[in-house]
């Protein structure tokens, strides 16, 4: 028996391609972006009542990672790519079917706009033009657990980079894009397997090309850009 589902919405964020997208929703509170729905859903009744949660459950489709075969073993980078594991054990994209699921932020919901209701979210984790499959509210009484085990990511540390940007690149950088582009910085846009302080790394966002170096916890961003 075959099943098919229909994208309902696509979500529009700062990310043109998938370098420098946070690993996991929810990391870069400062990031925003918008849930635009598909012609057939643009109905203000269909999400009568969720300005009353503060946050959502995105399930959504890895549209640029989609492959015909899988493997059921995979490297997680958080391991530098030297380990594999289940891949149910993990949230890598290479999946049987490709699935992603991300917790974001509610910031207001516009219901009446050219294109529909439009919800505008905080912290996604997602490629620009990523297709959304369902929209769910976030139930703290249900959805949190504190006292849930980390597997394999509670034994890796976390670190985040202090960044250094010159004043004048970062006004090159619209006002209120400042704070989610030092955010996703911090994070470390590179694969954790690319270690090289000499190499000079481009990340598209927000219609600009952000070029940093990294070495030793510090990140120094080089130039900015506008996308030729």
């Amino acid at each position: 028996m075959s099943h098919s589902l229909r994208v309902i919405a696509r979500l529009h964020s700062d990310f043109s391609t998938k370098f420098g997208v946070p690993r996991q929703s929810g990391l870069v509170e400062a990031l925003r972006a918008a849930v635009i729905f598909e012609p057939e859903f643009r109905v203000p009744e269909a999400v009568r009542g969720l300005e009353e949660f503060s946050h959502l459950w995105l399930i959504w489709q890895f549209s640029q990672n989609q492959r015909e075969d899988w493997s059921p073993t995979v490297r997680p980078p958080r391991l530098g790519g030297n380990r594999r594991l289940g891949v149910f054990a993990t949230r890598s994209p290479f999946r049987p079917n490709p699935l992603g699921l991300s917790a974001v932020g509610l910031e207001s919901v516009e219901l009446h706009t050219p294109k529909g209701p439009v919800l505008h979210v905080s912290g996604a984790d997602l490629m620009d033009g990523t297709p959304i499959y369902d929209i769910k509210p976030y139930l703290p009484y249900a959805d949190a657990r504190p006292e849930a085990s980390a597997g394999f990511t509670g034994r890796v540390d976390r670190t985040r980079l202090a960044v250094d940007c010159p004043p004048a690149l970062l006004e090159r950088v619209p006002p209120e894009k400042r704070a989610a582009l030092l955010g996703v910085l911090a994070e470390d846009p590179r694969p954790p397997y690319q270690d090289d302080p000499a190499r000079v790394y481009g990340m598209s966002f927000a219609g600009l090309e952000v070029r940093f170096t990294a070495a030793e916890g510090r990140l120094t961003v080089r130039e900015i850009d506008g996308l030729s």
